[in-house]
């Protein structure tokens, strides 16, 4: 039986990482987890799947003020249950060792490097791209301002390094971090594609 192998992609708002993911996914024919996660990590905590999207990549803090004074009901059902995004984190990471452990998959973002650290089938990848084509991707696909583009861009990128930094012993977006770190605006997304999967397949033996 052919062993299990997992890709583990982080990215910068705007570099095509998802993208980028969901291709190598459908060539490798391998599942592809984003944000499913969060609705796989509801499932399994039996948790509303608003607690994860609240907490999702970002750093530490209790949630529960901002979730109680939306949701009346959360009120009466966690009201002695201190929920934290620490223990968020702890049960997404047991959904992605879970998963890991099922079938060869490819993870986009939430520290699936650092929680699948003991994991030696892993590919830990980091996808960047020049400013200007991460604006263009983004202005495009939300239609937004260059301004908005740009302001979603710096905050979206600071709470990922923010949470991947919290949650890890590692840098966000640093060489040392990864096995392999592509700036997609250099090849196009493509020939990334490409390259990681030659990558990949050089590593994993496929």
């Amino acid at each position: 039986m052919e062993e299990k192998f997992v890709i583990n992609i982080g990215r910068q708002l705007g570099s095509g990482g998802r993208e980028i993911g969901e291709r190598l996914s459908g060539l490798l024919k391998v599942p592809f987890f984003d944000k499913e996660l969060l609705q796989i990590a509801s499932q399994e905590s039996g948790l509303g799947k608003e607690f994860f999207e609240q907490a999702d990549e970002k750093n530490s803090h209790n949630i529960l003020g901002g979730l109680f004074s939306q949701n009346a009901w959360a009120n009466e059902v966690y009201s002695n249950y201190y929920l934290s995004n620490e223990t968020l984190f702890l049960i997404q990471s047991d959904v992605i060792r879970k998963l890991a452990g099922e079938h060869s998959c490819i993870f986009i973002g939430r520290c699936a490097d650092y929680v699948l650290k003991e994991n030696q089938r892993c590919l830990n990848v980091f996808i960047n791209a020049d400013l200007d084509d991460r604006i263009r991707r983004i202005a495009e696909m939300q239609q937004l301002t260059e301004n908005k583009a740009i302001e979603l861009i710096e905050k979206t990128d600071k709470k990922r390094a923010s949470y991947y930094n919290y949650y890890s012993n590692k840098v966000w977006g640093a060489a040392e971090s990864y096995h392999m770190c592509i700036n997609s605006s250099v090849l196009g997304i493509d020939e990334t594609v490409k390259f990681i999967l030659q990558f990949a397949e050089k590593k994993f033996g496929l």
